[in-house]
C-alpha cells in the first residue's frame, strides 16, 4: 500500500501530526521545531520521525536529504506560531507574523502535491484583513489551488471550543472536502458535545499542592475510555498535580460559582488586577473555552477547575485538548502547559487526516 510521505513544520508537540501519524496511509518522515523541549517531547511520541530541532530559517531540502535520504515529500503540514495573530495577544506584524514566508520557501524547495497550513481564527482579521489574501497569493504563485475554512474542534469530539483556520493547497484543481461536523447541540443527527465533566471526571479531585497517579473511578464514557485505552494497570497516570496556591487565591476560587467570575463574589475577595476573563471558572457541564498556554495559572483566561476550585493540572489540560493519557510532554510544568496550549487537538487532526487521504487517493 502506498503511504504518502509527510513533512511537519512548526511541529510543536505533535498535535497536528497525531492524526496523520496514527493513520496507516501516511508516513511522517521528518518534523521541524525550534523549541528544544517541544522537539524532545515530539520525538518521544514519534520515535521513527526525524526531528530537526532548529530555527526554520536554517532548515532546507539539502539538510533534509543529508539526513533522511528521501526527497519525495508528498505533503507538508504545519502552522507558524500563532501569538502574533491571536486576538488575545498584541497582534503585531512582527517576524513571527511573517513566518509564512519561510513556509513558502520550503514549499518551493520540496514542491509537494498537497499542503495544509493551520492557524488561529485571528489570522482572518490580521493586518486589517489583508494578511490572509497576501498568504493565499504567495502560496498560489507556486502553482497551488487554495481553499480555507474555519473549523471548530468542539464539532469533532474535542471537549473545547477552539476555532482554527485550515488552509489547504493542492496541485490539483479538484475541490478539497472538509470533514463533516460529528458533534453538536440539540441535534438528532449529531453526537452531543463533549463537556468538561465528560472529559475529566474520572481523574482524582485535587486540592492546592496535591498530586495523584491513579484514577478516581472506572472510565465513565466513551471519551474517557479512548483517553485511557493504552494505559495499563501497572502504568501510572502522569502530570496530574496542582501547583501551590496562596490562601487568598484559594478563598477567591472557592467563592466563584460554576462558570463564574470574580464579579460573582463579594468585593473584598475580588482581585485588584486582571482582565475580564481572568480568575474565571470553566463550566462543568459545557465544553471548555479555548485553552491558552497559561491554563495552569488562575489569573489567565478562564481556566479554573469548576469543581475543585484550583488551577487545571497538565493532564487535565491535555484531556481537554484530546491528547490521550499516554502522551508525553517534556520540561517544566510551564513548558508542558505551553506545548499543550499551543497544539492542534489530536481529534481534530484525525478528522482532517481522513479527508486528506480521501482527497489524495482521488488526485
Amino acid at each position: 500500500m502506498k503511504k504518502y510521505k509527510i513533512l511537519d513544520l512548526f511541529a510543536g508537540v505533535g498535535g497536528l501530526s497525531y492524526g496523520f501519524y496514527h493513520n496507516e496511509n501516511f508516513e511522517i518522515i521528518a518534523a521541524n521545531e525550534i523549541d528544544k523541549d517541544a522537539a524532545t517531547a515530539y520525538k518521544m511520541n514519534h520515535k521513527n520521525v526525524e526531528m530537526f530541532n532548529m530555527d526554520i530559517a536554517d532548515f532546507n531540502i539539502n539538510l533534509f536529504r543529508d539526513v533522511c535520504k528521501d526527497e519525495n515529500i508528498d505533503i507538508i503540514i504545519g502552522g507558524p506560531p500563532c501569538q502574533s495573530y491571536s486576538t488575545l495577544g498584541k497582534r503585531k506584524m512582527d517576524d513571527r507574523a511573517n513566518l509564512y514566508l519561510q513556509y513558502d520557501r520550503i514549499l518551493k524547495e520540496f514542491n509537494p502535491k498537497f499542503f495544509l497550513f493551520e492557524n488561529v481564527k485571528g489570522l482572518l482579521s490580521m493586518d486589517n484583513g489583508n494578511l490572509l489574501p497576501k498568504i493565499i497569493e504567495v502560496f498560489s504563485e507556486n502553482g497551488y489551488y487554495i481553499d480555507y475554512k474555519v473549523l471548530n474542534a468542539v464539532d469533532y469530539g474535542v471537549p473545547q471550543i477552539r476555532e482554527r483556520v485550515i488552509l489547504v493547497g493542492s496541485k490539483s484543481d479538484k475541490k478539497f472536502i472538509y470533514p463533516d461536523q460529528t458533534h453538536g447541540e440539540n441535534s438528532l443527527f449529531l453526537k452531543p458535545f463533549i463537556t468538561v465533566e465528560d472529559a475529566i471526571s474520572d481523574l482524582v479531585g485535587l486540592k492546592s499542592g496535591e498530586e495523584k497517579t491513579d484514577y478516581s473511578k472506572e472510565a465513565q464514557n466513551e471519551y474517557q475510555k479512548n483517553m485511557r485505552i493504552v494505559i495499563s494497570e501497572e502504568e501510572k497516570l502522569k502530570e496530574h498535580s496542582v501547583s501551590t496556591h496562596n490562601i487568598n487565591l484559594i478563598k477567591l476560587m472557592e467563592a466563584i460559582p460554576d462558570g463564574g467570575s470574580p464579579i460573582d463574589v463579594i468585593e473584598e475577595l475580588r482581585p485588584t488586577s486582571g482582565y475580564g476573563n481572568s480568575y474565571c471558572k470553566l463550566w462543568w457541564k459545557q465544553p471548555s473555552t479555548t485553552l491558552t498556554r497559561n491554563f495552569g495559572t488562575p489569573s489567565s483566561a478562564r481556566c479554573i477547575h469548576p469543581v475543585d476550585s484550583r488551577a487545571l493540572t497538565t493532564r487535565e489540560g491535555a484531556r481537554l485538548q484530546s491528547f490521550p493519557d499516554y502522551y508525553i510532554f517534556y520540561g517544566s510544568r510551564t513548558n508542558k502547559n505551553l506545548q499543550i496550549g499551543n497544539a492542534v487537538p489530536p481529534l481534530l487532526s484525525k478528522a482532517i487526516a481522513k479527508k486528506v487521504i480521501e482527497y489524495m487517493n482521488q488526485m
